[in-house]
Protein backbone atom coordinates (compact mmCIF):
# COMPACT_ATOMS: atom_id res chain seq x y z
CA UNK A 1 0.00 0.00 0.00
CA UNK A 2 1.58 3.44 -0.88
CA UNK A 3 1.22 5.97 1.69
CA UNK A 4 2.16 9.46 1.66
CA UNK A 5 2.23 11.98 4.42
CA UNK A 6 -0.15 15.38 3.75
CA UNK A 7 0.16 17.89 6.25
CA UNK A 8 -2.57 20.46 6.73
CA UNK A 9 -1.88 23.67 7.86
CA UNK A 10 -5.55 25.92 8.39
CA UNK A 11 -3.84 29.40 8.20
CA UNK A 12 -5.63 33.01 7.62
CA UNK A 13 -3.07 34.24 5.44
CA UNK A 14 -3.20 31.55 3.01
CA UNK A 15 -1.76 34.10 -0.11
CA UNK A 16 1.98 34.61 2.60
CA UNK A 17 1.93 30.77 2.97
CA UNK A 18 1.90 29.87 -0.56
CA UNK A 19 4.77 32.71 -0.92
CA UNK A 20 6.64 30.72 1.73
CA UNK A 21 6.01 27.03 0.41
CA UNK A 22 7.35 28.22 -2.96
CA UNK A 23 10.47 30.13 -1.16
CA UNK A 24 10.80 26.47 0.78
CA UNK A 25 10.79 25.06 -2.58
CA UNK A 26 7.86 22.99 -2.54
CA UNK A 27 6.01 23.14 -6.00
CA UNK A 28 1.76 23.12 -6.59
CA UNK A 29 0.68 20.16 -8.81
CA UNK A 30 -2.42 22.09 -9.67
CA UNK A 31 -3.22 25.54 -9.24
CA UNK A 32 -4.07 27.25 -5.91
CA UNK A 33 -6.92 28.49 -4.62
CA UNK A 34 -7.84 30.65 -1.68
CA UNK A 35 -9.40 28.21 0.30
CA UNK A 36 -6.99 25.19 -0.98
CA UNK A 37 -3.56 24.04 -2.18
CA UNK A 38 -1.25 21.25 -2.14
CA UNK A 39 2.11 21.94 -2.41
CA UNK A 40 4.84 18.81 -3.42
CA UNK A 41 8.27 18.45 -2.07
CA UNK A 42 8.85 14.85 0.28
CA UNK A 43 5.58 14.44 0.80
CA UNK A 44 2.86 17.24 0.56
CA UNK A 45 1.78 20.22 2.38
CA UNK A 46 -1.75 21.19 1.99
CA UNK A 47 -3.17 24.57 2.88
CA UNK A 48 -6.46 25.38 4.28
CA UNK A 49 -8.41 28.42 4.85
CA UNK A 50 -8.90 28.97 8.58
CA UNK A 51 -12.58 28.42 9.96
CA UNK A 52 -14.46 28.73 12.81
CA UNK A 53 -14.29 24.81 13.18
CA UNK A 54 -10.17 24.53 11.70
CA UNK A 55 -8.22 27.93 13.75
CA UNK A 56 -5.80 29.34 12.10
CA UNK A 57 -2.26 27.20 13.25
CA UNK A 58 -4.21 23.45 13.48
CA UNK A 59 -2.24 20.98 11.99
CA UNK A 60 -3.80 17.71 11.14
CA UNK A 61 -1.93 14.62 9.62
CA UNK A 62 -3.31 13.27 6.72
CA UNK A 63 -2.41 10.05 4.93
CA UNK A 64 -2.81 9.71 1.18
CA UNK A 65 -2.86 5.71 0.30
CA UNK A 66 -3.72 3.89 -3.15
CA UNK A 67 -6.05 1.34 -1.17
CA UNK A 68 -8.33 2.79 1.30
CA UNK A 69 -10.09 -0.24 2.29
CA UNK A 70 -6.80 -2.02 3.17
CA UNK A 71 -6.27 0.83 5.21
CA UNK A 72 -9.64 0.66 6.94
CA UNK A 73 -8.55 -3.77 7.41
CA UNK A 74 -5.30 -2.17 8.71
CA UNK A 75 -6.84 -0.23 10.98
CA UNK A 76 -9.36 -2.78 12.18
CA UNK A 77 -7.90 -2.78 16.00
CA UNK A 78 -7.77 0.90 16.49
CA UNK A 79 -10.81 3.32 17.16
CA UNK A 80 -11.60 3.91 13.62
CA UNK A 81 -14.97 5.30 11.28
CA UNK A 82 -15.23 6.03 7.78
CA UNK A 83 -17.15 8.26 6.48
CA UNK A 84 -17.35 10.90 3.27
CA UNK A 85 -16.21 14.88 3.02
CA UNK A 86 -17.47 16.80 0.21
CA UNK A 87 -14.42 17.72 -2.03
CA UNK A 88 -12.32 14.46 -0.73
CA UNK A 89 -15.02 11.62 -0.75
CA UNK A 90 -14.77 8.79 1.60
CA UNK A 91 -12.46 9.04 4.47
CA UNK A 92 -11.45 7.13 7.30
CA UNK A 93 -10.52 8.87 11.02
CA UNK A 94 -8.03 6.65 13.29
CA UNK A 95 -8.70 8.29 16.70
CA UNK A 96 -6.11 7.77 19.54
CA UNK A 97 -7.17 7.89 23.16
CA UNK A 98 -5.70 11.11 23.15
CA UNK A 99 -8.36 12.28 21.00
CA UNK A 100 -5.76 13.15 18.24
CA UNK A 101 -7.22 12.03 14.90
CA UNK A 102 -5.58 10.94 11.97
CA UNK A 103 -7.56 11.19 8.48
CA UNK A 104 -6.91 8.85 5.56
CA UNK A 105 -8.21 8.91 1.70
CA UNK A 106 -7.71 7.75 -1.36
CA UNK A 107 -4.66 9.35 -3.54
CA UNK A 108 -1.40 7.79 -2.46
CA UNK A 109 1.29 8.71 -5.07
CA UNK A 110 4.84 8.73 -4.43
CA UNK A 111 6.29 12.52 -4.24
CA UNK A 112 9.31 14.00 -4.64
CA UNK A 113 12.14 11.90 -2.01
CA UNK A 114 15.44 13.96 -0.84
CA UNK A 115 13.27 17.01 -1.18
CA UNK A 116 12.00 18.93 1.51
CA UNK A 117 9.97 16.93 3.53
CA UNK A 118 6.65 17.57 5.57
CA UNK A 119 7.49 16.44 9.06
CA UNK A 120 4.28 16.80 11.22
CA UNK A 121 5.11 16.04 14.88
CA UNK A 122 2.71 14.28 17.29
CA UNK A 123 2.96 15.23 21.33
CA UNK A 124 1.39 13.17 23.05
CA UNK A 125 2.57 11.70 27.22
CA UNK A 126 2.19 8.11 25.38
CA UNK A 127 4.03 7.42 22.17
CA UNK A 128 3.19 3.76 22.14
CA UNK A 129 -0.90 3.96 20.95
CA UNK A 130 0.35 6.51 18.02
CA UNK A 131 3.47 4.48 16.85
CA UNK A 132 1.23 1.15 16.40
CA UNK A 133 -1.38 3.34 14.42
CA UNK A 134 1.15 5.17 12.17
CA UNK A 135 3.06 1.27 11.63
CA UNK A 136 -0.54 -0.03 11.11
CA UNK A 137 -1.20 2.41 8.37
CA UNK A 138 1.97 1.53 6.79
CA UNK A 139 4.63 4.24 7.90
CA UNK A 140 8.17 2.72 9.35
CA UNK A 141 10.35 3.79 12.04
CA UNK A 142 13.67 5.29 11.29
CA UNK A 143 14.99 7.46 13.82
CA UNK A 144 13.88 6.46 17.68
CA UNK A 145 16.04 7.87 20.77
CA UNK A 146 17.12 5.78 23.06
CA UNK A 147 15.21 6.70 26.14
CA UNK A 148 11.94 6.71 24.01
CA UNK A 149 10.61 10.36 23.89
CA UNK A 150 11.66 10.88 19.87
CA UNK A 151 10.44 8.26 16.70
CA UNK A 152 10.92 9.17 13.49
CA UNK A 153 8.72 7.10 10.87
CA UNK A 154 8.76 7.61 7.29
CA UNK A 155 5.93 6.85 4.31
CA UNK A 156 6.62 5.05 1.43
CA UNK A 157 5.43 7.80 -0.98
CA UNK A 158 6.92 10.44 0.66
CA UNK A 159 6.93 12.58 4.07
CA UNK A 160 7.29 11.72 7.49
CA UNK A 161 5.73 12.15 10.72
CA UNK A 162 7.03 12.31 14.57
CA UNK A 163 6.30 11.21 17.74
CA UNK A 164 7.84 13.66 20.40
CA UNK A 165 6.93 13.27 24.18
CA UNK A 166 4.56 16.13 25.56
CA UNK A 167 2.26 16.77 28.30
CA UNK A 168 -0.75 18.03 25.86
CA UNK A 169 -1.55 16.28 22.93
CA UNK A 170 -1.38 18.18 19.77
CA UNK A 171 -0.02 18.34 16.16
CA UNK A 172 2.85 20.84 15.63
CA UNK A 173 4.08 22.02 11.98
CA UNK A 174 7.38 21.51 11.12
CA UNK A 175 9.85 20.40 7.79
CA UNK A 176 13.03 18.59 6.84
CA UNK A 177 15.50 20.11 5.30
CA UNK A 178 18.10 17.49 3.37
CA UNK A 179 20.22 19.95 2.37
CA UNK A 180 22.47 23.35 2.66
CA UNK A 181 20.64 25.16 5.34
CA UNK A 182 21.97 28.52 4.69
CA UNK A 183 21.24 28.36 1.30
CA UNK A 184 17.71 27.62 2.43
CA UNK A 185 17.86 30.90 4.43
CA UNK A 186 19.93 32.76 1.76
CA UNK A 187 16.01 31.98 -0.72
CA UNK A 188 14.04 32.96 2.11
CA UNK A 189 15.77 35.83 2.78
CA UNK A 190 15.73 36.61 -0.93
CA UNK A 191 11.99 35.80 -1.07
CA UNK A 192 10.80 38.72 1.50
CA UNK A 193 11.18 36.75 4.81
CA UNK A 194 12.96 37.09 7.62
CA UNK A 195 14.80 33.33 8.74
CA UNK A 196 17.39 32.74 11.30
CA UNK A 197 20.06 29.30 11.77
CA UNK A 198 20.23 28.18 14.88
CA UNK A 199 23.13 25.68 15.69
CA UNK A 200 22.01 23.71 18.87
CA UNK A 201 23.39 20.47 20.49
CA UNK A 202 21.06 18.16 17.90
CA UNK A 203 21.75 19.63 15.16
CA UNK A 204 21.01 22.87 12.89
CA UNK A 205 17.17 24.35 12.07
CA UNK A 206 16.09 27.66 10.14
CA UNK A 207 13.00 29.24 11.80
CA UNK A 208 10.77 31.83 9.79
CA UNK A 209 8.22 33.83 11.31
CA UNK A 210 4.70 32.03 11.17
CA UNK A 211 2.40 34.49 8.90
CA UNK A 212 -0.52 33.57 11.22
CA UNK A 213 1.01 33.81 14.71
CA UNK A 214 4.40 35.64 14.90
CA UNK A 215 5.74 32.51 16.18
CA UNK A 216 8.67 30.34 14.20
CA UNK A 217 8.29 27.80 11.43
CA UNK A 218 10.61 25.09 11.98
CA UNK A 219 12.45 23.30 9.49
CA UNK A 220 15.10 21.12 10.89
CA UNK A 221 18.38 20.08 9.41
CA UNK A 222 19.09 16.32 8.42
CA UNK A 223 20.06 14.74 11.50
CA UNK A 224 23.76 13.15 11.26
CA UNK A 225 24.66 13.00 14.99
CA UNK A 226 22.89 9.98 15.97
CA UNK A 227 24.60 10.07 20.06
CA UNK A 228 21.47 8.75 22.22
CA UNK A 229 19.60 8.23 19.17
CA UNK A 230 19.58 4.41 17.09
CA UNK A 231 18.18 4.37 13.06
CA UNK A 232 16.46 1.59 12.75
CA UNK A 233 15.38 1.32 9.02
Amino acid sequence: MTVTIQQILFTAKTTEWHRLAGALGLTPPSEPTPEWAEFDGDGVLAIHHASGEHPAGQVDVHLLVDDLDAAERAASGFDVSRGALDGVGEILTVRAASGIAVTVSAGGRVTRPGELAVLPIWFQPDLDEPHRILEALGLRPRIVSDRGGWVELVAGGGGLVALHHGDEPLIGLSFLAPGDLDALAARLRDAGFDPAVIDESYGRTVRVPDPDRGDEVWINGAQDDLYGYSRVE
